[in-house]
Order: C-alpha cells, then structure tokens, then sequence
C-alpha cells in the first residue's frame, strides 16, 4: 500500500489522540512486559491479563506454540520450523483453465488482465464449501506499479495502459480445493474477477441517480480494494482508499473545491496521469466520478457475477477494510481512514441484520454512523453522524444525510472527532475486544489546526515513525445497547518500534516491528499483525529502521502482551491479508508488491523489474508478483498453536 503523509486540509480542532495518550501517560507510565498498559488509568489492575480487556474481565493466555524466525531481508519467505509454505494464486495466474497465460515480460493485454488474477493482494477471505475439501477465496487487489504491471514502453500514458491497470485491480474470486494435502485453485465458473471497469450498484442514503454521482455514464469499477470485511449472511466488504489519486487534471482553471480538497483531490493525483489517456479520471471534464469511490463495497460469493454494491451509509473516506461483529443480532462495522490525522467510524444497524433482510432490506443501509473521540480518562465517545443533529444541520451547510456520508471527514471534523496515525485495519477478537492498527506519522502538529497546531505529535512519542495498536471495548451502560452504545474505554496494546532507538518500547528481537496495517484475530484469541514498513524506511539504519528487515506477520497473544514474528516477506513487499480454514490447519497470507521500489534496494524499471526482488519465481526474465501464500504446520496442527 503506498503511504501518504501529506498535510490534510481543515483538520478537525479536537484534541489529538497523541495529546489524550500523552496525558495518560505522564500520570501514570505504566509499562508491563510487551504491552503498554493504561491499567491503573482505566481503573484495571496493572497486569497484562486484566488489561487486555478495557473495562472488562481478564482472558486466559494464548500461547504461541512456535518459534519464533528472524527478522530478514532476504528476498524469500521464512515461516517456522514445523510449517510448510507454498505460492497460490500469483498475479497473472488465469481465473480459468482456458484462460490467458501469464506473460513474464509483461506483454499481457488488459483484455487478458482482466481474466487472470490481479495484482497487489490485500483483503483476504476464506468461506468454506460443503465439505472441508473446497471452498472460496476472495483476494483484493488495491493497486498497480507501472514499473511492473507493463513490458518495455514510453512514458506516455496510454488508454490500452489505463485499461490494463483498472483490470489489475478490484476482486478475485477463486473456487480451491484440497488435493493431496493441499490447497490448489479449481477450475469453476464461479471463479470472476471485478474490476475497475466492472458495473457496480450503490445504495443506502446515496444511489446511482443521485446528483453528486452522476456523469452521464454508468458507474463501472471499484479502485483501491484494501482490507475486508465479511458479514453475518455470507458476502465479502472491501473498502476504497486512496481513490483521490487517480484522479488529475491537466487544466490551468481548475480549482478543487473545499470538499473535493478534504477528500484529498488535487491536479497532480499520486501521479497515475490517467486523466491523459481516459476523460473519466479528469477532475475538469467529469468531476463527480471521484464521488463514486471512497465506499464500502459488497461483493456475494455465491453469486459472483451479480454487480458489486457500494454501501454509502458507511461513509465516503480512505476506508481501510470493514471489520463487522454483530450485538443483539444488530450488525456493527468498524473502519479506519487511512491519513494522517484520519479517524476510527463505527457504523451500527437500525435493527437485526435478519429482520431487515426479512423485510428485502440491506443491513448495511439503516443504521447510524459514528466517529470516535478519545478522551483522556481512558474512555470514549462514538459521536454519530446523523443529519439535524448537533452541527450537521441545514443552517450550517449540511442537505441532508447523503451530505454527510458524502463529505463524512468533512462531518467528523465539524464534531470534534480525534485525529490519529494513520489509523489502518481493526479486528474484533473473540471476547469482543477491538483492535487498531495505527501505522505510522510524522507528527499530528504537522497537519492539525486550532490548539493544536504547530505541535509535535506524541503518539506517545514526539513523532511515531513505527505506528502502534490501539483496542476498547464497548460501554454497554452507555447508549442504547445492541451495538448502539455510545461510549467505549481504551488503552494502548503495544507500541511498535526498535528499543535501541526508543527506549519506550518494550519488544525483544523476536517480535520488533514497524508500521502494523493488517490486524486478524483468530478463534483463539491470538492477535495477527501484518506489518507494511513504507519504501522510504524499509531496512534503513538512516530512519531506525535497520533491525526490523522486511515487512512480517508477527502473532500476538493479547492477555500476556507477548509478540513472536511467525513471517518474513520478500524484498519490497508488505504482508496484507490472513486468515485461516476453520479448521485452522491451514492458514492464507498475501504477499503484496514484492519488488516495489525501496530506497535501501533501488528502482524497478520496465526494462528491469527484478531491481529489488525476483519473488516467487526467480525468473531471470520474469518480474516479482503478488501472490498467496498457502502456510501448514507438517504435523497437522493448528496453526500457531502450542
């Protein structure tokens, strides 16, 4: 995922969760083994086990039943001893049997490109078939790198490019089946792929007719997949983020207005220049398509081929996946936006998620929206987001609730919402603990305005280069209940980093990381933490980053604190999405973007894309590829188990 630490417009005036974090600490500085624990601030003893759970009774250990591997900067993958690890559905690879075969010089079409799998995987899920021999993976796919996606070529943008690269993203979905031990992609017409070019529905306070959405052509595509989500009656959640950049301009009149400039649109975009090649992607030809993206989507397995759903009553931001858990048969999502200073949204349903599909309705469309504030006493708020309440009313500029999930950063902001680092993937463990990854900044005072302005971010550092993870859990005396609660009580789980170069952090060398994005709890309770360390700092002694090597997968058993590292990527990439049967005998892990640029290892070009890693096939004429990674243990056992 690339990393954007630009200053934001009109941050909210609120306090940051650097200052409440801040003052927490300088009361009580209260460290405990691998965790830093606000125990005696949320009124908890000062144990690992009792704060695990804000405000709630201690959990029983989880422990990790494996040694832990070190931390590497080789271009492979290391798992640990005991375990078994093979490449499955690689980029390129064809969704069919009868499909087109992958080009290792890059010379795939985007009419090819759009039957083989896409590249950059990111969310991942497994649903299982009828037997524990089959079932369905779906992958995501959230961007592309014109180094690697294309054979030689000149540097102008072309609309066959533009096509080839909106073919690269979206979802896979993947019939597999077991064989002889393991797991292989089976040839199904179940197997499709959504792209960016794929008819999509919206619904909720926004649908396809509405005035911001319409351009005059139909809405196609979904940009920027990233984490996911799955929801009680079986359909897979991804969210949008980072969309604002493939949208540019070339024109010398445009000017991005205040909303356009709070969702991040700028002429420059992140530098794609589609706008060149295709009218679509230029802010001064077609304005409004930039607001079809930026949403949750829905995507039924089962039925593949019916068009992807964007659900806009979750809110126009960078979304970062959509972890759901349900309370009293309501269904609820928690979803990061991903920038500096960006917020955490709880959306929870009117009503039960079976009633309202009873009834033909989407539980995704009724319901309330929240944004989080942090308080300094170790409790919370969930601020909603409702149209006629507090500031969001017509006499303050606010039309209705499509205007609000629209410009939800832009609503947030105007409730006093806490800003925090890059807030990324959240997960929901099995004891209704929450988690957050929040992966990195360079200091909130960097793009925060009123009080907060010109100050060093202490996250609780002065600036946070390696990111932490937050988690709460719900007050169910504060609300209405059944998933509408409205307040909630925090701590810090750990603090990533190198203790050689911060002594407030508290890990060995056999669990330091950086930048954690991709959080997964598992039935046991063990907290799986994929890290995405940026290209500007992987393996650099320069920024401190020199002993935690390439991005990994680290496990984490939130009653202890303890934290081993389980896996290693390749050079360049950043480990995404896990998940396991629900066996848990085998485990999933993407590997995304082996072979991105990094200042430690260099530039790829497209006469050599194989500067910074040839993984997995070490092709001399190849290139690196985004794939899956099918983990076993040899014995059998349950992955990550003692």
């Amino acid at each position: 995922m690339p990393d954007h630490h630009a200053p934001y417009p009109e941050a909210a005036p609120g306090r940051t969760f650097d200052d409440v974090v801040a003052a927490g600490l300088s009361r009580r500085q209260a460290l405990t083994g691998g965790t830093l624990a606000l125990a005696a601030f949320l009124g908890l003893s000062a144990s690992p086990a009792s704060a695990a759970q804000p405000g709630g009774a201690a959990k029983a250990p989880t422990p990790l039943g494996f040694t832990a591997v070190p931390a590497s900067s080789a271009d492979a993958v290391a798992v640990p001893a005991g375990y078994s690890v093979r490449v499955l559905a690689p980029w390129g690879q064809a969704v069919r049997d009868n499909g087109p075969k992958w080009r290792a010089d890059g010379g795939n079409t985007a009419a090819e490109q759009a039957e083989q799998v896409g590249s950059h995987h990111a969310g991942l899920h497994f649903f299982p078939g009828t037997d524990d021999s089959r079932g369905t993976l779906v992958l995501t796919h959230e961007y592309t790198d014109a180094a690697l996606l294309y054979g030689h070529g000149g540097a102008t943008v072309t609309k066959e490019q533009v096509a080839k690269a909106l073919a690269a993203h979206g979802v896979s979905v993947l019939e597999v089946r077991r064989t002889g031990g393991t797991w292989q992609l089976a040839d199904s017409p179940r197997n499709v792929r959504v792209t960016g070019a794929t008819p999509v529905a919206f619904s909720g306070p926004l649908d396809a007719d509405h005035p911001a959405l319409r351009t005059g052509t139909p809405a196609t595509g979904t940009l920027g997949t990233s984490s996911h989500g799955v929801t009680p009656w079986g359909t897979f959640l991804t969210g949008e983020r980072n969309v604002a950049g493939y949208f540019g301009t070339d024109s010398t009149t445009w000017r991005p207005t205040r909303a356009q400039k709070r969702a991040g649109i700028s002429a420059r975009g992140d530098g794609y220049n589609w706008h060149r090649a295709d009218a679509r992607f230029d802010l001064a030809a077609n304005g409004n398509e930039a607001n079809r993206f930026g949403w949750v989507v829905e995507i039924d397995p089962s039925t593949p081929q019916a068009p992807p759903v964007k659900r806009t009553a979750l809110g126009r931001f960078q979304h970062v996946g959509a972890s759901v858990t349900e309370s009293a048969g309501r269904v609820v999502v928690y979803s990061g936006d991903d920038e500096n200073g960006g917020y955490l949204y709880k959306f929870a349903g009117s009503d039960s998620w079976w009633r309202l599909r009873a009834q033909g309705r989407s539980p995704l469309d009724h319901g309330t929206l929240y944004v989080a504030r942090f308080e300094d006493d170790g409790t919370g708020r969930w601020l909603p987001l409702t149209h006629g309440q507090g500031p969001l009313t017509r006499d303050n500029g606010w039309a209705d609730q499509a205007d609000v999930v629209l410009r939800a950063r832009q609503a947030a902001d105007a409730l006093g919402a806490t800003p925090l680092d890059r807030p990324q993937q959240t997960s929901i463990g099995p004891d209704g603990t929450a988690f957050c990854a929040l992966a990195n900044s360079p200091g909130l005072g960097h793009c925060a305005s009123g009080p907060n302005a010109h100050r060093a971010a202490v996250s609780p550092r002065a600036n946070n280069p390696y990111g932490h993870i937050i988690r709460w859990r719900e007050d169910e005396n504060a609300g209405q209940g059944e998933g509408r609660e409205t307040g909630f009580r925090w701590d810090v789980f750990v603090l990533a980093g190198d203790p050689a170069h911060d002594r407030q952090v508290h890990l060995d060398a056999s669990g330091m990381f950086g930048s954690p994005k991709h959080l997964w709890s598992d039935a046991d309770g063990r907290l799986w933490i994929g890290t995405g360390i940026s290209a500007y700092d992987q393996n650099r002694a320069e920024t401190g980053h020199e002993h935690l090597g390439n991005n990994a997968m680290l496990a984490a058993d939130p009653a202890t604190g303890e934290i081993r590292r389980f896996l290693t990527g390749p050079r360049g990439a950043e480990i995404t999405g896990v998940i396991t049967t629900p066996d848990r005998r085998t485990m999933f892990v993407n590997v995304q973007h082996p072979g991105e640029h990094t200042l430690a290892w260099g530039t790829p070009t497209q006469d050599d894309p194989r500067v910074v890693s040839n993984w997995p096939d070490h092709d001399p004429a190849g290139r690196p590829r985004s794939a899956v990674l099918v983990i076993q243990r040899t014995d059998g056992g349950v992955i990550g188990a003692a």
